[in-house]
Formats: structure tokens, C-alpha cells, sequence
């Protein structure tokens, strides 16, 4: 399969998340970023850079290289722990991938692999954790299925405990011929996990016992998107009131109402990426927002821009600029913990760029040099 088929067809993430560290700040002040390097063979990584809070500056400390194709990453909420896809020698090929499990080795960017566990499916695209850090949950693109696996008390993965295959298809010919479940992502409330399923046009439901790592369909078992739209990512508001999916296909967003009792969805706004005068080509990819809540940040691939908005004390949102991402395909963001920073990682464009954000305005501006690295898919703040 060619790198482009990969690109467009399957849910090349530059999946992004991030936690407070454990050190303090007289002991250490850097945060530590991890970033993976979507590669076969050796040339797949786990990068650990340090991050200068005043300047936005990434210094390499480590390269971890015992990982395949790590396409996208979770760290543990106490920092002890990082998750990552494992391919070997093909991503998306016949046989089902593994979800690896790692310990971090203090703050010195050094990896430890515990085990690996089946994902039950292949392209592998998306890992999520519990905030008890006791469940994993793992979306697959291309077998279109959701699995989720428990945590043990050493950080090393059990067998998977619930296994989900899709079904259906939605209208797009040549991508929603069949199931393509894009994220699982658990809801802020613990309750649910929710799955974005680019083939059917779909955000479907689960109930989440954390203590069992089961999943079972809610009583609401998914919500449609627009016919055609190909949800992707998906992602809560702060304060866990709304939630957030970015249309691939479409080149947009939804605004969902969450409703933590029942954890229904009510689909409210939805907004353009893209500029109005543009005609190309292009498909979103990730979104993220700042620690406040009040902007939002989703990527083009093909326009090679992020989209920034302003949040209303409702969740509605207001375009506020289309900034370039100065690189091929960015494919992922992460925001500091401090919202001072978004890193953007352009896969395709084989580097990472750090903006500033404006606290007043949410505008982005970069600061630094490119920071080089092969195909980076997925960045993780500690």
C-alpha cells in the first residue's frame, strides 16, 4: 500500500493528549513531550524531547526505537505509563496489531517495554485511558471495530476484555463502503466511551465499568453525523458539557449537547474548517482545545492549515482565524497545560511545528525552528 493510500484512507492521527507531571517545579520545570514516528522497522520511534515552558523549545533527550508503526499514544494519569500501537512490519496488514505497554523511566525520557497485547483489529488508530488507569480502550480503522483491555497493577496490559465489531455502511462510495471506527475516546464523567466511526457516519455509545474494563452498548447506542461527513475525532468541551467531533470528509465540526446521566447526544452547531474560496482537496484530522475552553483548534490535510475559534459560554463557535501549519498533512495537536503552547505534528511534512497562542485572541504565531522527525502521528505531554 502506497504512503498517499495510507494518508487519505486511513486515520493518519497525529493523535495528541497530555498531564500534568509529577515533579515539581523547583525539581523540574521542563515538560516532557513524547512523540512517535509512524515507521516500520527501525525507523518507528518514540521520540522524548524537553520542552522550555518560556520558549516552546523541544531538545531531544531519548529516541526509543523497540515499537513498529506507534501510531498513536496514551499516557497513564499518574505518569508511570505509556501506551502505544504497535504494526509490525506493516500497518493496516493481514493480521491484527498490539497495543504495547511501557514504563517511564523517571523524567529521563527512557522507555521500559512491559508487555503487548493484542488490539484485536488492524490500522489500529486511536488508545484512550481511564482516569483510574485501569482500562484501555482502542479504536481499529481499517477491521472497523472498538476493543477495550484492563490495566494491571505493574502498568502491563491484561487480555482484552470487550471486544465490538461494527457494522453498516454510509454513502460515500470510497470511504464508507464499510465500518471505520476513527477514535474511542471516554467520556470526562467516566461513564461512557464513545467511538467515531468515519464508515457509517456514526458516534456510537458504550457503557464503561471501569472496574472490569467491559463495555456495553448505552441505552442511546450512537447518534448519526451529516451523510458523507466521516466523523474522525472527537473530543469534550472542559467543563464535560458539550462534545466536539471534527468531519474528515467534510471539512468540519459538530457541536454535540452531552447529557452525563443518560449520555445522550443532541447535535446543536456545525461549522466550516476550510476558507470559503477554497476548491481543493482536503480532510480534517484532529482538534483540541485549550485548558479554559475558550478556543478550539482543528487540523486540514490538504489545505495544510488549523482552524482556531472562539468558545461561547454556550459552546457555540466563532471562526477566528485559518493559520498555516507550515508543514505537509497536520495530522495532530497538543496544547500545553499552561495554554501557552500548540504543538502541531505534519506527518507527512516530516516535522513539528511549536505556535504561541494568544491568551486574549486565541491567534497562533510560531515560535522556534521546525523541529524535523520522520512521520510524526501522535504527541504526548507529561
Amino acid at each position: 500500500m502506497s504512503y498517499e493510500q495510507i494518508f487519505y484512507l486511513f486515520p493518519l492521527v497525529a493523535g495528541i493528549a497530555f498531564s500534568n507531571a509529577t515533579a515539581s517545579a523547583a525539581e523540574d520545570p521542563l515538560p516532557l513531550v513524547f512523540i512517535s514516528s509512524f515507521a516500520p522497522g527501525e525507523k518507528g520511534a518514540i521520540h522524548a524531547y524537553k520542552m522550555n515552558p518560556k520558549t516552546g523549545e523541544l531538545h531531544l533527550l531519548e529516541r526509543t526505537s523497540d515499537v513498529e508503526n506507534p501510531f498513536f499514544l496514551a499516557v497513564s494519569p499518574d505518569n508511570k505509563y505509556l501506551y502505544s500501537i504497535h504494526a509490525p512490519g506493516k500497518f493496516s496488514g493481514k493480521d491484527n496489531e498490539f497495543v504495547s505497554a511501557f514504563a517511564l523511566e523517571g523524567r529521563t525520557g527512557k522507555l521500559k517495554l512491559l508487555n503487548r497485547q493484542s488490539s484485536l483489529g488492524t490500522a489500529s488508530c486511536y488508545l484512550d485511558i481511564d482516569q483510574s488507569g485501569k482500562v484501555i480502550v482502542v479504536a481499529n480503522y481499517t477491521t472497523g471495530s472498538v476493543a477495550s483491555l484492563p490495566v494491571k497493577e505493574d502498568g502491563s496490559l491484561g487480555e482484552p476484555e470487550t471486544f465490538i465489531q461494527h457494522t453498516g455502511s454510509s454513502v460515500n462510495p470510497q470511504r464508507q463502503k464499510e465500518p471505520h471506527a476513527h477514535c474511542s475516546v471516554i467520556s470526562p464523567d467516566e461513564k461512557f466511551m464513545f467511538a467515531a466511526d468515519l464508515g457509517l457516519d456514526k458516534i456510537l455509545a458504550y457503557q464503561l465499568d471501569p472496574k472490569t474494563a467491559k463495555l456495553t452498548p448505552a441505552a442511546q447506542s450512537f447518534v448519526r453525523t451529516i451523510p458523507g461527513a466521516g466523523p474522525r475525532h472527537l473530543t469534550f468541551h472542559p467543563d464535560g458539557k458539550q462534545m466536539y467531533v471534527i468531519n474528515e470528509l467534510k471539512n468540519s465540526i459538530t457541536e454535540f449537547d452531552y447529557h452525563p446521566e443518560s449520555g445522550m447526544l443532541i447535535e446543536g452547531q456545525t461549522i466550516s474548517t476550510l476558507p470559503k474560496d477554497f476548491s481543493g482537496t482536503s480532510h480534517c484530522a484532529d482538534l483540541k482545545f485549550t485548558p479554559d475552553g475558550r478556543f478550539l483548534y482543528g487540523t486540514n490535510r490538504g489545505h495544510d492549515s488549523i482552524a482556531a475559534y472562539q468558545v461561547d459560554k454556550k459552546g457555540k463557535l466563532t471562526l477566528i482565524e485559518i493559520k498555516p501549519s507550515l508543514g505537509k498533512g497536520p495530522q495532530n495537536l497538543a496544547i500545553t497545560g499552561d495554554g501557552n503552547f500548540l504543538i502541531c505534528a505534519n506527518m507527512p511534512g516530516n516535522n513539528v511545528i511549536v505556535f504561541k497562542i494568544d491568551s486574549k485572541t486565541g491567534k497562533l504565531t510560531p515560535v522556534g525552528d521546525p523541529v524535523e522527525i520522520p512521520s510524526p502521528s501522535c504527541i504526548m505531554i507529561r
